[in-house]
């Protein structure tokens, strides 16, 4: 009696296991299947992913994503999530892949499949002009007088709480406008990802400028969250690195650093 009730559990979890695996190894035959890819995106961080007043989204990330559909032979569904729900969106399958400036990490990981990445770059400070020689070090921001400000959710909230115990932190919801802040005097500093830094203090210029760093306080990859499945991967890794090799995602980011 103990055997047979022993070899039906083996057989009822050897049936879970190879379900869980199909599911987990199916995501692009579902995808090419329904016809449609869904893509999470914030679509407040330009220049990879911004979405305007009448819901147009734009940005370098946007126009990968679309071409990525076309070459998988699907429409893109976009599907705007935010940083703090963004893995748990992820886990409840409301999108197959999440793209926009998303930093590779563990706890991403965790939960799916990086693509190859496509940006390689660090945190780095970005203030008022006037005082781009005055937050050059964490320690030259961390003080009781400094007003630093940060996005829900993302790697800069994480960031600022894992470095600065004497400056306040604003966690700010709108991504949007947030640069604003830092123009109108009402926050001092942002540390954020080092290409939002060249193009904020592009479209505030002369307002806002990079801090005068001598090298990122961070070093990290961007890249693309994908369900968990092996056919999926191979497929945007092959397009992925045919943009990149081709100049492709270069004139994507350029023409979004406006």
């Amino acid at each position: 009696m103990k055997r047979t009730c022993f070899a039906a559990t083996l057989v009822v979890a050897w049936s879970l296991t190879s379900a869980l695996t199909f599911a987990a190894d199916d995501a692009l035959s579902e995808i090419k299947e329904a016809g449609v890819i869904k893509i999470g995106t914030t679509g407040d961080y330009k220049p990879f992913s911004y979405k305007a007043a009448d819901g147009t989204l734009t940005g370098a990330d946007i126009a990968m994503a679309k071409d990525l559909a076309a070459d998988l032979g699907v429409k893109a569904d976009f599907v705007t999530t935010t940083w703090k729900t963004m893995l748990d969106d992820f886990k409840a399958g409301k999108f197959d892949i999440a793209l926009g400036g998303i930093t590779v990490n563990a706890a991403r990981d965790e939960v799916g499949d990086f693509s190859v990445p496509n940006v390689t770059d660090g945190k780095r400070p970005i203030a008022r002009c006037e005082d781009k020689e005055k937050y050059t070090t964490l320690d030259a921001i961390d003080r009781p007088s400094v007003r630093v400000i940060v996005n829900p959710g993302g790697t800069n909230d994480k960031f600022a709480h894992e470095h600065f115990d004497e400056a306040s932190i604003e966690v700010f919801p709108d991504n949007k406008t947030i640069f604003d802040q830092i123009a109108s005097g009402r926050a001092d500093v942002m540390v954020t990802d080092g290409v939002e830094v060249d193009l904020q203090s592009k479209l505030h210029a002369s307002v806002l400028c990079p801090v005068a760093v001598k090298e990122p306080f961070t070093h990290f990859q961007n890249a693309y969250l994908l369900r968990e499945d092996p056919a999926l991967k191979a497929a945007v890794d092959t397009f992925m690195r045919k943009q990149l090799e081709s100049g492709g995602w270069k004139e994507k980011l350029d023409a979004a650093m406006q």
